[in-house]
């Protein structure tokens, strides 16, 4: 994605799922120390790559960072971010699902926490996840 670009910056392209439990909490990730945004908490997901869907992606991204696995059909779309940071634009589509395998770990030293809807906000959050939680809380 880096050939596409918005007001001079680039476009980044993340995918977000808002993984839930049978209880209706949602699991949040806190940032690890080192990385941009470290200690705010956000939705699961990660970069793009080339060639794949943001489908994809979620199924990577969730294997990858906590050992959750999941299938295409799994996902449904829910809603979008669209923010702009200082140095590119990310458009992020957030997916929600509620079939999953496993039990979540931290796999990159980030701190998991599942959270119902109505109490995200006292979780510190990257500008581009927070306006997601309303979508949420009307949701479950």
């Amino acid at each position: 994605m880096s050939d596409v670009a918005i007001a001079g910056k680039r476009l980044l392209l993340v995918a977000a799922c808002a993984l839930v439990d049978a209880d209706g909490r949602v699991l949040l990730a806190q940032r690890p120390e080192g990385k941009q945004l470290a200690g705010l908490w956000e939705f699961p997901g990660g970069k793009v790559e080339p060639g794949e869907t943001p489908e994809q992606c979620i199924i990577r991204e969730l294997h990858e960072e906590i050992g959750i696995e999941t299938d295409i059909p799994c996902l449904a779309p829910l809603t979008f971010a669209s923010h702009s940071y200082d140095d590119f634009h990310l458009l992020m589509p957030l997916f929600i699902c509620r079939r999953f395998r496993g039990i979540a770990q931290p796999r990159e030293g980030q701190g998991l926490k599942w959270v119902r809807p109505k109490q995200m906000r006292d979780y510190p959050m990257p500008p581009a996840d927070a306006p997601l939680i309303p979508f949420l809380i009307d949701l479950l």
